[in-house]
């Protein structure tokens, strides 16, 4: 919906030249999934005006910006990093940076003019884990200046209670923000079987949003569920099942997620391991956090892919893409051949009978050669955030550093890349995680009592956005055992029983 929004008001001219649109979300993800969309409907011209950040990206922004405006011990440096501890003036952490840009706008009437100038409308998405600190960041930013705001949410999806989510937040904003409530009834990312699973928990949750059955029809959509003895059994299971998709089905390896509510290190760590033995690609979203999305590890882990692939066409095109329009001589014909025979010179380099591996400085040297060849000044312009700090150094250093590990373990180079990338990789991260997001099939593993522990009403809305990330198939798996992971002295139960209340809704949803 927000989406399409942007598109209309950029397209007719709701949100009128030089004028801007902010659209924050809580997810790296998500807000790139939003800016992606928008881009596929208006083009990278229009697209050009939206702004698409989480709180931390907006925050770090107005920093960034007017940073001489933090005085005493808020006072930071020009060159200022972000690390584990506050270091006066040199250091904040990650938490620190929405209070500070808060301080920001308290004390600079310069900074809330710019806001005003810059942004006709603002896109608030998952506004219902939205917290104090946030909604009043907002508040302070843009009440009184004109800019229209649209906030969307799903209070049935509140599931960051724990992170200070505020209570009654859509009522607040109405208030403050005069806004009028709309409310949203149709699901259009997902088949109408699993629409029905998705109406039976709303009819529990929040009566009055559920729809008639009689508007679900069609029986398209799958539901399915599998118990097993033991986790063993379900990975094998598994793991079966995505050779399948992937190779006989054709489904995109990235249209392929496991969603878990807790530790997906933990208690995906069997499945992981099959898919290593069936060489098949997956993203531990824990362990490879938001590095994916930032726009220089993409640009980075694209090169080596042209590079070391036979066949790279999409970085490939996003690589001419980003050559043809931030190239300062991107008017010379000759940008394009250089480019070309840069990678030339490399694949050569790779495929010679002398080459002894891709090594970490080797790795870094492609880089470099990339880097001179396009000009500094070009990749830091990827994104705000690389021209202030080490930030843009910190990001090489993990892309590489990640390969290393990856490539240590006995990866090739081609799957070791393809943990970097949404189009070669199933994705495995927590239901917190997957916010935003939408996947052709969803496992939703281990729904089970011993994950979903406590009492049903703060549980519900974990499951509730689990399933709702499905839009054609949906697979419920539980382990009546699994043993303790080797060397976590946390709380474990081995033995399990399924979370039957929540199987429930997917038994009553397919025998409809």
């Amino acid at each position: 919906m927000l989406a399409q929004k942007a598109d209309y008001l950029l397209r007719t001219g709701g949100c009128r030249y030089p004028q801007r649109i902010l659209a924050i979300a809580f997810k790296v993800d998500a807000s790139v999934n939003l800016r992606q969309r928008v881009q596929l409907r208006c083009g990278s011209d229009l697209a050009e005006r939206f702004d698409s950040q989480t709180f931390h990206g907006f925050a770090k922004r107005l920093i960034d910006r007017f940073r001489p405006v933090l005085t005493g011990l808020d006072a930071l440096d020009a060159n200022y990093t972000i690390g584990e501890v506050r270091i006066n003036r040199t250091q904040i952490t990650f938490q620190d940076l929405v209070p500070l840009a808060l301080e920001v706008l308290r004390k600079s009437e310069m900074a809330r003019l710019a806001l005003a100038q810059t942004y006709s409308h603002v896109f608030l998405d998952e506004f219902q884990d939205c917290t104090n600190e946030q909604y009043q960041l907002i508040r302070q930013g843009f009440l009184g200046t004109g800019a229209l705001l649209t906030a969307v949410g799903d209070t049935k999806q509140k599931i960051m209670a724990w992170a200070g989510a505020l209570e009654g937040i859509f009522l607040t904003f109405a208030a403050d923000f005069d806004a009028k409530p709309l409310n949203l009834y149709q699901n259009f990312r997902s088949k109408p079987r699993l629409r029905r699973m998705q109406n039976e928990m709303v009819k529990v949750m929040d009566p009055t949003a559920a729809v008639a059955d009689s508007e679900l029809v069609g029986e398209e959509g799958v539901i399915g569920f599998q118990a097993f003895a033991s986790d063993d059994e379900e990975a094998i299971w598994l793991v079966e099942k995505i050779d399948n998709w992937i190779n006989k089905q054709k489904i995109p390896p990235s249209e392929i997620a496991v969603l878990i509510a807790i530790k997906p290190e933990l208690y995906a760590l069997k499945l992981m391991e099959q898919l290593e033995l069936r060489g098949i690609p997956y993203r531990d979203e824990k362990q490879f956090q938001d590095l994916g999305t930032e726009p220089l590890a993409r640009v980075a882990v694209d090169i080596l892919k042209c590079v070391f692939l036979d066949r790279a066409p999409e970085p490939y095109a996003r690589l001419v893409e980003l050559c043809e329009g931030r190239w300062s001589d991107a008017s010379n014909p000759a940008a394009h051949r250089l480019f070309r025979q840069f990678l030339e010179q490399q694949r050569n380099s790779v495929r010679a009978k002398s080459f002894a591996g891709p090594t970490d400085k080797m790795l870094r040297s492609i880089f470099d050669g990339f880097e001179n060849l396009v000009g500094l000044a070009a990749l830091i312009s990827l994104s705000a955030d690389y021209s202030q700090g080490a930030h843009f150094d910190e990001i090489l250093e993990q892309v590489f550093s990640r390969l290393q590990e990856l490539l240590q373990r006995g990866l090739s180079m081609s799957d070791a890349l393809a943990r970097f990338s949404e189009d070669g990789a199933v994705r495995i991260m927590t239901v917190h995680k997957s916010k935003g997001l939408e996947f052709h099939t969803v496992i939703a593993l281990g729904i089970e009592n011993q994950i979903f522990f406590g009492a049903s009403d703060r549980t519900r809305p974990t499951f509730f956005v689990q399933i709702s990330r499905a839009k054609d198939r949906l697979v419920l798996t539980c382990a009546a055992h699994r043993p303790r992971p080797e060397g976590y002295t946390g709380n474990w139960e081995e033995h399990r029983t399924c979370k039957s209340e929540f199987i429930e809704y997917g038994r009553t949803a397919h025998n409809s």
